[in-house]
């Protein structure tokens, strides 16, 4: 492909927020895609509006911050807050109106697969009948018409739920333009989508969305009212937590109360029905202050994120889904033995989801069994719902062991979860530690110190992803299980900062932000520049889910013009502005937006002839590398190493899935003569990426 030459007017950057777009487009493009199964496509659309919410909520919300603050000055990418807030709408509306595009063509092909989402109006009698009978039984009770007049103030709207604005005239009233206003929202609690009896002679299933039932009866909730107009519409709020730790004195109880203020956040985004009425819109620009650009006509259902569950909830039509998986638990601990002398033997690599998260449950849930276990030490960021690993730890604590949860109440909207999780562990006796001041614990590290021969041994579970058995199944992730000493006893020295008062002091394997971990990949860059400067092979290669740290950026342009070869895998977001001449013409970024969420961070760096590998928590981004803890593992053991190396090489093979990233920060598909392959598909087998290959070509 023909690489562009560097102009110094030229900003050397991309916008890390239209970065952003960029990747929710190519999730889009997964929900068009004919080769996706049909239902698969339809939760991709799902995906691109749960991804918009929280863009919309957090990022686009921030930019709004900056504008009202008056800040004029341009980020490192060349964008004011005003003109990127621009752009971000324009593009966001744009994607927002072939998002429903693609949902009425999805609709259709559903239709002819005897799937069919129907109108009240198309209903036969007996259909109609039913539909009733589960209003009046199931939906009227748990409705709440709420009026808005001198005596009635506007009520709060929550962030992200579905309501219908009523329009509404007496019914004795002669006047054309007196008009009441009313709001309705839609029950979360009850089923977005309801399934309507079978036609008799059809095969096909029919469904309806609950607004759509409300909206036929919603003359029963206004006696003495005639309903001229429902429209459905959804607010936006700003969804980011103002936290003043240093001067919190119990940050659980402050995280609560700002978890109650977010409720009330500045309103960002009003999503309307199409049609809406003049009366009820300008009624909702009014009370939200809401301007015309910050508002979106919606041709369809708001909130497409319903239909995740309902294709989760669809029986019946497994062949228009991908076909399921079963994780395969590692052969190494198919035994009788016990983990712990497993591990005295071998360090063990986990790749997620090709390999169970089983394994790293069982490590933990063995240690609280076992009495010769002495202490359990763990983070947690976000943890499903039914985890076996919480009852784990309690039932550790109950049995006298040191349990120490490092639990960060701070991970967005997962932060009530989180303190449900903390409270619970206390109760049970563990120490629950919620991290550092001003910093957010990410990273993903499990110690288990246990009794042998009089002496005390770590184990330790260091990861790339949550502890999360249900992201597990849809996110690749790895982790790594050794017994390494020098890995155990900097373990130690990182729970001890988090706990208490000691800096981790002379690290000896694992690097930790933000303390070091930055300075060491600048280290490794630049021992690879000056290879290349020498005439010795260099190559980096990294799998990252985002790039935006510009500090890191320039280090990699440095070494591309020092010659030394760079591959980057990156899901999401970069800043980095690949193949340009004088630049980065040594620098290849390619994304991969496929089945699963692409999720692992490993490095690898030639070194010459003595390549090392590592994995990490941390993307290459400013909040992990400056406002996080963060930990980059190395993986010494000489298979496990090339077992990285092959799996980096699985997704640079990939030609199906995997995206180009241009210098004007387009992506295109990647194109060679080379054979098909797709390589979470091919990862299935896990031989592709287990078994011992050659060196990765240089």
């Amino acid at each position: 492909m023909k690489k562009e030459n560097y102009n110094h007017d030229m900003n050397p950057y991309l916008n890390r927020d239209l970065s952003w777009l960029e990747f929710n487009r190519r999730v889009l493009e997964e929900a068009q895609s004919p080769d996706t199964p049909l239902l698969e496509r339809v939760r991709f659309l799902s995906i691109v509006t749960t991804n918009l919410d929280e863009f919309m909520s957090v990022r686009v919300a921030e930019t709004r911050e900056k504008i009202k603050a008056g800040l004029t000055k341009k980020d490192f990418t060349g964008y004011t807050a005003t003109g990127l807030y621009r752009r971000l709408m324009k593009r966001t509306m744009k994607m927002v109106s072939e998002q429903y595009r693609s949902y009425r063509d999805l609709l259709r092909q559903l239709s002819k697969k005897g799937i069919v989402f129907m109108e009240y109006t198309d209903l036969n009698a007996t259909q109609q009948k039913a539909m009733e009978q589960y209003f009046h039984d199931i939906v009227f009770p748990v409705l709440t018409p709420m009026a808005v007049d001198s005596s009635r103030p506007f009520p709060l709207v929550h962030h992200k739920y579905v309501y219908l604005a009523v329009v509404l005239r007496k019914e004795d009233s002669k006047e054309a333009n007196d008009h009441y206003f009313a709001i309705v929202q839609v029950p979360s609690n009850i089923p977005r989508v309801i399934s309507v009896p079978l036609r008799s002679n059809s095969k096909k299933k029919s469904f309806i969305r609950i607004e759509e039932l409300i909206k036929h009866h919603i003359q029963s909730l206004f006696s003495g009212y005639i309903p001229e107009a429902v429209h459905g519409f959804r607010l936006t709020r700003n969804s980011d937590l103002y936290i003043n730790e240093e001067e919190a004195e119990d940050l659980l109880e402050e995280i609560e109360k700002e978890l109650r203020r977010r409720r009330r956040g500045a309103p960002v985004r009003l999503e309307v029905e199409q049609g809406i009425h003049p009366y009820a819109l300008e009624y909702l620009q009014e009370e939200f202050s809401i301007g015309s650009d910050e508002i979106f006509e919606i041709q369809g259902p708001m909130d497409l994120g319903f239909l995740s569950g309902f294709v989760d909830q669809l029986e019946g039509y497994t062949h228009l889904k991908y076909p399921g998986i079963k994780p395969v638990y590692p052969d190494i601990f198919n035994t009788e033995e016990s983990l712990f002398r497993i591990l005295r033997r071998q360090d063990v690599l986990l790749y997620h989801p090709y390999e169970s998260f089983d394994a790293v449950t069982d490590f933990v849930e063995e240690a609280s069994e076992d009495p010769q276990v002495m202490a359990i030490k763990m983070t947690l960021y976000r943890v499903n719902g039914d985890s076996r690993l919480i009852p784990a730890l309690a039932h550790a604590a109950e049995m006298g062991k040191q349990v120490t949860v490092v639990v960060e109440l701070k991970a967005r909207f997962d932060e009530e979860r989180n303190i449900a999780w903390a409270r619970k562990l206390e109760k049970a006796g563990c120490h629950v530690v919620y991290g550092l001041v001003g910093l957010k614990t990410h990273a993903k590290i499990i110690l288990v110190v246990r009794k042998e021969q009089n002496m005390l041994k770590r184990y330790v579970h260091v990861g790339t992803g949550n502890y999360n058995a249900s992201t597990a199944r849809v996110y690749t992730d790895i982790g790594l299980l050794t017994s390494d000493p020098q890995i155990g006893e900097d373990a130690s020295e990182v729970f001890n900062e988090i706990t208490g008062y000691s800096a981790a002091q002379g690290l000896q394997q694992l690097h930790i932000a933000p303390a070091g971990l930055k300075s060491r990949l600048f280290e490794m860059i630049r021992r690879e520049a000056e290879n290349a400067a020498q005439g010795k092979p260099a190559q980096i290669i990294a799998k990252i889910n985002s790039l935006s740290n510009q500090e890191l950026i320039d280090e990699l342009y440095a070494a591309s013009q020092a010659g030394v070869k760079i591959q980057l895998i990156v899901r999401g977001v970069c800043c980095l502005r690949p193949g340009i001449e004088g630049l980065s013409e040594n620098i290849q970024v390619i994304s991969i937006v496929d089945r699963f969420l692409e999720h692992s961070r490993i490095f690898y760096f030639q070194n010459h002839k003595d390549p090392e590998v590592y994995l990490s928590s941390a993307d290459w981004m400013t909040r992990n590398l400056n406002r996080r803890i963060e930990l980059m593992c190395p993986v010494h053991d000489p298979q496990l190493k090339q077992t990285i190396v092959n799996i980096l090489e699985l997704s640079l093979q990939d030609n199906v899935k995997a995206r180009l990233l241009l210098s004007n920060g387009n992506y295109v598909p990647v194109t060679n003569d080379e054979p098909s392959l797709r390589s979470q598909f091919e990862a299935l087998k896990i031989n592709t990426w287990k078994k011992e290959k050659e060196t990765i070509s240089s």
